[in-house]
């Protein structure tokens, strides 16, 4: 496997973040619920939909071990393409005789609180959760861990009694993203202009991402405007951008640092309606197609791709081990919230995308075929960038 395969855990078995009471289980079996829209009702998607016993809460020796999976988006998203299939992948590797996976997705806080409310009700023996607002479902998790259900953070650090916490160094992806726009930059790296686009207040990542790149980027260039965008919505940035450029001039816009590829798209979208020219570099994040296709293109300098493979492989191990009462997975560090200290920790690595590493990085992982990457419109690009099959 290519980068990020590695998931920086060892075979040894520690005992942090252990739930006692939770009885140990022979098959995983995932609680099935399906998100219908922002205005889902939970009751029946998370209620009455097996035979038998119910959860592992109040099932029977020999119940199946339930896991509830919420996710914080589906669909076109990064959440929707990679992170589902291989949760649900390493589940049914895991456990070959399981129902297949099923996992409840939303983009709206109340919704994903009312879906781990519906989980914690149910019974479910364990939880992976990737909070869209950590501190509204604070609540919540307290519940679980009153309801002996350990939880797992996957790749946003949720508050409460956790159990684990499975993610990328976010420090690193904001040290990749500040180098690289300095790299995109040339010259103005030093004493130039840029604009940053920083993501949701709300989500801890955005903050870590934040801080990473400012390590790069103080001293050396003039940060005119910085923006925590919220809900990391794309028409959000479109509007800081263009505010922006407004504000600062079109000649005095000399780098972007959006902190994922969304908002990268916004912003050059933005760009382009206040007449900046030449295009300055922008910075991105999750390796999006279309992100990958802008950088082929000359549109957006770099993006940051993260093996979600590895991400997913490394949360159901944690959670199976916890659902069952064993110890977890052995891991290379601990990390902290505001209410719980030493929660075992996989901090996997993270990979800089260039035209120069396309190869090398999306498609050698197999995340694109340059096929998928190459379109008629971008096959002479792709020529000279070496994206030939």
């Amino acid at each position: 496997m290519g980068p990020g395969a590695g998931s920086g855990r060892g075979p040894g078995a520690g005992s942090g973040g252990r739930i006692p009471g939770v009885r140990c289980r022979a098959l995983v079996r995932v609680v099935v619920a399906v998100a219908v829209g922002a205005g889902l009702v939970l009751a029946g998607a998370c209620g009455g939909a097996e035979s038998g016993g119910g959860g592992g809460g109040g099932g029977g020796p020999g119940a199946g071990l339930s896991v509830g999976v919420l996710l914080p988006g589906g669909g076109a998203s990064r959440f929707g393409q990679f992170d589902r299939p291989f949760i649900e992948q390493k589940l049914k590797q895991l456990c070959p005789h399981c129902p297949a996976a099923a996992v409840v997705a939303t983009p709206e806080p109340d919704v994903q609180q009312q879906q781990l409310d519906a989980m914690i009700t149910r019974r479910v023996d364990v939880l992976i959760l990737s909070a869209i607002d950590p501190r509204s479902l604070r609540s919540s998790v307290e519940a679980a861990h009153r309801a002996g259900i350990p939880v797992v953070a996957y790749d946003r650090l949720a508050q409460g009694p956790i159990s684990g916490y499975v993610t990328f160094d976010g420090a690193a992806i904001g040290r990749l993203q500040g180098e690289g726009l300095l790299k995109g930059m040339g010259a103005k790296a030093n004493g130039g202009q840029i604009v940053m686009l920083n993501g949701a207040a709300a989500d801890p990542n955005a903050g870590w991402f934040k801080q990473g790149a400012l390590s790069v980027l103080r001293g050396k260039v003039r940060i005119g405007k910085s923006y925590d965008t919220p809900d990391w919505r794309p028409d959000n940035a479109y509007t800081e951008m263009a505010g922006a450029v407004s504000a600062l001039g079109a000649d005095h816009v000399d780098g972007v640092l959006a902190a994922n590829d969304s908002l990268a798209g916004a912003a050059i979208a933005a760009l382009d309606a206040g007449s900046v020219r030449p295009l300055p570099p922008v910075t991105g994040q999750d390796a999006d197609l279309s992100a990958v296709q802008r950088i082929v293109a000359g549109r957006q300098y770099m993006t940051v791709y993260k093996s979600y493979r590895a991400e997913a492989d490394a949360a159901v191990e944690m959670a199976v081990a916890l659902g069952r009462g064993e110890p977890v997975p052995t891991t290379a560090t601990t990390v902290d919230n505001a209410t719980t200290k030493g929660i075992p920790a996989v901090l996997l690595p993270a990979y800089s995308v260039t035209t120069g590493t396309i190869k090398d990085t999306v498609v050698k992982d197999g995340i694109y075929t340059i096929d998928q990457i190459c379109t008629p419109k971008l096959r002479s690009a792709c020529a000279e960038a070496g994206l030939t099959s």
